[in-house]
């Protein structure tokens, strides 16, 4: 691990503060993080269940969180492809999790994948696989 907790949450506060829509860090390692998003009202749509961009948000950031702290503080590290399967209806004012894995990381661009839990039930309610584009080294 490149980088510590301490120094991904302090960068993504003045980096990236409209992370924190998409939910707050919990846990980072070698090569994974999670996070949490507290589910209210603007996280809903009808029908009460979980928005997706509120699921995809947060799979994104956590991805992009395991990513640094793997690679180092790089801003402009982006995202250059999403893929998330809704596999379950969440439960709709529950937090939802999503625990991100490095699966590879080039020169150019890392890969991981992304499960989304929703507190209080045992399987994942989404899975996302995601590419990031990394600017290179100056």
């Amino acid at each position: 691990m490149v980088v510590t907790f301490e120094e991904l949450q302090s960068f993504l506060t003045e980096q990236f503060p409209q992370g924190a829509r998409y939910g707050s860090l919990e846990k980072l390692g070698d090569g994974w993080a999670e996070m949490k998003l507290e589910v209210e009202e603007e996280h809903l749509r009808p029908g009460g269940t979980v928005a997706g961009p509120a699921m995809m948000g947060l799979a994104d950031v956590a991805l992009y969180a395991a990513l640094l702290g793997k690679i180092g503080l790089l801003p402009l590290a982006v995202t250059s492809n999403l893929t998330i399967n809704f596999l379950r209806k969440p439960v709709a004012h529950s937090p939802i999790r999503a625990r991100a894995n490095i699966l590879r990381i080039g020169s150019a661009s890392g890969v991981g994948e992304v499960y989304v839990y929703s507190d209080g039930m045992d399987e994942p309610v989404a899975h996302a696989t995601i590419t990031y584009a990394i600017p290179p080294r100056r």
